[in-house]
């Protein structure tokens, strides 16, 4: 049985971190009304480190779940800057069980608290570049689990 994939909303990916996307309650306007911004929408989680910013490109992939990862010491959001629809895959144990996947609109970025289980960016079509949010520093901040039979995702 595949993993079944909803809706990304923050209701439903509360339990694993923060969707990032416009929300009218944050909106201010700025620069003699010119620009409107959505302030603080998630709070970047680096404790000993420092928060950096990167791009990732996502290349298509096949559309299993094999492998888990984590990161113990800060959070990763994830923003698409291609406004193309993309998969998030989180769980709160290291098991393909407890595993849920979400469809992200093109205009929804996430990101995910520390320490939790989520499989690496999937794209869905073209590849797709995301503006990331993470933490360097000292530390290991990479745990990954590989399972021997991976589970597909289910779109019904």
């Amino acid at each position: 049985m595949g993993i079944r994939v909803e809706p990304l909303t923050p209701q439903a990916f509360a339990p694993f971190g923060t969707v990032i996307e416009t929300d009218p309650l944050t909106a201010i306007a700025i620069n003699a009304g010119y620009t409107t911004r959505f302030h603080a929408l998630a709070e970047a989680s680096v404790g000993d480190g420092h928060a950096i910013i990167s791009i990732f490109r996502g290349r298509p992939r096949d559309l299993t779940v094999g492998m888990l990862e984590r990161h113990p010491l800060g959070s990763q959001a994830f923003i698409p800057l291609n406004g193309q629809p993309w998969l998030a895959v989180v769980s709160d144990t290291p098991d393909l069980t407890n595993c849920r996947a979400f469809h992200c609109h093109g205009n929804q970025g996430l990101q995910y608290d520390v320490n939790v289980w989520h499989h690496p960016l999937l794209v869905l079509g073209d590849a797709q570049d995301f503006l990331i949010v993470d933490r360097a520093g000292e530390g290991e901040n990479l745990e990954e689990i590989f399972f021997d039979a991976p589970r597909g995702l289910d779109f019904s």
